[in-house]
């Protein structure tokens, strides 16, 4: 017996709007998100993602509040698209952070690493799209109680924090579509075409990429953590500081320090005086890649060249639409 895969979306030409609900819900051409990671997502990678039919998020998480709010005036100003802000919920000033996001009357707010009950009703009801990253179905049922409009699941081959149940994105992603309707947003380890296929094929409309956009000319991080990154091979990053918040980093001086603490004992007080204050800022955004916390998700090599980041976009659709016609055509039996 013979079976023939169906064309899966409606979009072949790159050109057209995708029809999907993730690309509805934010009024984008392509179901392609840019992560809002701190020290990388700036007005110029935003506005850029955003320009290329993509949705485009500004960190919020390494900004001061009237620095975020500069960034949001300067991304309005270099884009006529959607845009949005992402907001881990733990920062230290969420309140006046919040504030600013709805004095601006910024269309979308991603949040993250925290309960999406404490803003998802306040920022609805100034009109603003919400969707929260989370780590697990539990997690996910508990963001559509909250009344999120979306959900990025996200895996743990991702950069950054991660969450503590190190599941997979292909095994997170039908477990998370399982447990809910809402439009699914998938994260972690995904940066080509290829992968937005697989993903989509297990119940995601989108995806969310920040290793792919962190790494692109307009990321405002360092010209030696990109290059540095670039150059990473399989196995070069580490979950990692998991007593305090799980964090995958690449294998450096730094990184050094923290496991030997770990495998001593040290508590989570212990590792958050190694940390101090500012070892992200000085890996990422300063370039000190012996000293500083280098951030990145696992995908990171597999990338190899640094790329505006229009043309990433552009060349994801190309694989995407690619990946669809080839399975389309081959045979079962």
């Amino acid at each position: 017996m013979t079976f023939r895969l169906k064309q899966l979306s409606l979009y072949i030409n790159t050109k057209k709007m995708v029809e999907n609900r993730v690309c509805n819900l934010f009024g984008i051409r392509y179901p392609v998100i840019q992560g809002g990671m701190v020290w990388c997502s700036g007005w110029r990678l935003a506005s850029a993602v955003s320009n290329a039919g993509g949705l485009g998020l500004i960190g919020a998480g390494s900004m001061h509040p009237e620095i975020l709010r500069d960034h949001i005036t300067q991304c309005r100003a270099n884009t006529g698209n959607p845009f949005g802000v992402n907001i881990p919920l733990m920062y230290p000033q969420i309140d006046e952070i919040m504030q600013i996001v709805m004095e601006e009357k910024v269309p979308v707010v991603f949040t993250s690493a925290g309960n999406p009950k404490s803003w998802t009703t306040r920022l609805k009801n100034e009109g603003i799209i919400t969707a929260h990253v989370v780590s697990s179905s539990r997690f996910a049922r508990k963001a559509a109680e909250a009344g999120v409009d979306a959900i990025v699941a996200e895996g743990f081959e991702a950069g950054g924090h991660n969450g503590r149940e190190e599941s997979t994105t292909l095994t997170l992603i039908p477990q998370v579509r399982a447990a809910t309707e809402l439009p699914l947003i998938a994260a972690g380890g995904i940066a080509t075409g290829a992968a937005m296929a697989a993903v989509f094929a297990l119940g995601a409309e989108g995806v969310q990429m920040g290793t792919r956009f962190a790494l692109t000319e307009e990321s405002s991080a360092s010209e030696e953590f990109k290059q540095h990154c670039i150059g990473l091979n399989e196995g070069d990053t580490f979950l990692s500081l998991k007593k305090v918040s799980p964090t995958r980093l690449v294998k450096n001086d730094f990184f050094l320090q923290v496991q030997e603490l770990e495998e001593q004992g040290a508590t989570a007080d212990e590792l958050r005086v190694l940390l101090g204050r500012g070892r992200a800022k000085k890996g990422i955004f300063e370039g000190d890649l012996n000293e500083g916390e280098l951030e990145i998700g696992q995908i990171a090599s597999h990338i190899r060249k640094i790329l505006p980041a229009g043309e990433v976009v552009r060349h994801i659709m190309e694989e995407y639409h690619q990946t669809l016609q080839r399975l389309s055509g081959e045979t079962f039996v």
